[in-house]
């Protein structure tokens, strides 16, 4: 009779786990909404450009913000690496507050939807972290992982050959910024990889931009990546940010290293392609506690003395280096690009307005440039 007793305790304990984690599983495949603002002239899926796409878990919103003149255009791709999460609440700030005045502006809040959908549990990240909002509400961020959802694309194979030949550990096969410039009939990354390009031709964007971090040990951070073709534009912009107090390095997209956003996007379209990334120690390998502070504050004491020991890429001081200030280096690294992108003379201007100053950022949060949820602001169109 005890052993029975025993058994249905550890049986009862069992289903309770699997119930709490089939509901948390359950949870990360909705996706927190966005409220776009006025600026905001169409909705579309990206499985417009590659119907294949339809349905599958790698479809996502391609929000159109189109000025009354016509001029250049942008891409603006957020949410590459659902674990770095500057680049998602960049791109969401962007379609809440920014208008366009005078071209087009295409902007992805997560490009890799998929990726959103579940997260690397040995890592002990959290699913979720919230900005506040200045009538005390609460904006809901998904934080997840930096490759597809293998419930999605399976199984890995042993090397992942990108079609260039060049190869890579077998789960890079899920790294959307490992498959560029996709396939057609490839791996729902390479799909999803192939879906933006096409967006990028069809569309004729002039210059797309793919928001990135990195963690603190990382070469390449705080920095603009280049193709060749867009170097001129990027020193233009790097110039500008540095004289404003935002330093950032200037790398050249390497030539042998493929499947790439900055790389293959500059050589298979006439898009000017870049590469931004900032300062994130959540995804680092020398950090502390790890939980959704880290992810807001970005304060850690084993980051401090990394950088006392002079093992980092990025001056790191006990106030860290918070959203905001991720954020706000994206946003103003955008602006710049705009402002050296009119100032060289393409042909085409881009005028955009509403875009949050740095120093606005700093001192308001972000939040002061989210929209409420429960006010919605216009009608969504879906095409």
């Amino acid at each position: 009779m005890k052993k029975h007793l025993v058994f249905l305790s550890i049986l009862a304990v069992t289903a309770a786990v699997i119930i709490e984690a089939a509901s948390l599983f359950s949870e990360m495949s909705e996706m927190p909404t966005e409220n776009p603002g006025k600026g905001v002239t169409e909705i579309r899926m990206l499985s417009r450009y590659w119907p294949n796409l339809k349905g599958t878990a790698g479809d996502t919103e391609v929000f159109v913000l189109r000025g009354e003149k016509p001029g250049a255009s942008m891409l603006i791709l957020g949410g590459t690496h659902p674990n770095e999460p500057a680049s998602n609440v960049a791109a969401t700030v962007l379609i809440e507050h920014a208008k366009v005045n005078e071209g087009c502006l295409y902007i992805i809040t997560r490009a890799n939807r998929s990726g959103f959908t579940h997260n690397d549990p040995t890592e002990g990240y959290p699913q979720h972290y919230s900005i506040p909002l200045p009538d005390g509400s609460k904006r809901i961020f998904r934080f997840g992982s930096r490759a597809t959802n293998p419930v999605h694309q399976w199984p890995d194979p042993d090397i992942y050959i990108h079609e260039s030949g060049q190869a890579l550990s077998g789960a890079e096969t899920r790294n959307l910024n490992r498959a560029y410039p996709g396939k057609p009939d490839g791996t729902l990354t390479e799909q999803i990889a192939y879906s933006i390009v096409q967006l990028i031709k069809t569309e004729a964007i002039d210059i797309s931009i793919d928001l990135h971090e990195a963690s603190p040990e990382y070469p390449v951070i705080n920095a603009i990546v280049a193709h060749n073709r867009a170097f001129e534009l990027a020193a233009v912009s790097m110039m500008a940010l540095d004289m404003e107090g935002l330093p950032f390095s200037l790398e050249p997209s390497p030539v042998n290293l493929r499947g790439l956003s900055h790389r293959e996007w500059g050589d298979s379209t006439d898009t000017l392609a870049l590469l931004m990334e900032s300062a994130n120690a959540i995804q680092g390998r020398l950090r502390g506690k790890t939980d959704e502070a880290l992810i807001m504050t970005a304060k850690d004491s084993m980051y401090v003395r990394a950088a006392q020991l002079g093992r980092l890429y990025v001056d790191y001081s006990e106030k860290g280096h918070p959203l905001e200030e991720r954020v706000g280096r994206h946003i103003a690294g955008i602006r710049a690009i705009i402002d050296a992108y009119n100032t060289l003379d393409k042909g085409k201007i881009f005028e955009v307005e509403k875009f949050p100053e740095y120093g606005e950022l700093q001192e308001k949060g972000i939040g002061y440039f989210l929209n409420p949820l429960s006010k919605l602001l216009f009608q969504r169109f879906t095409a």
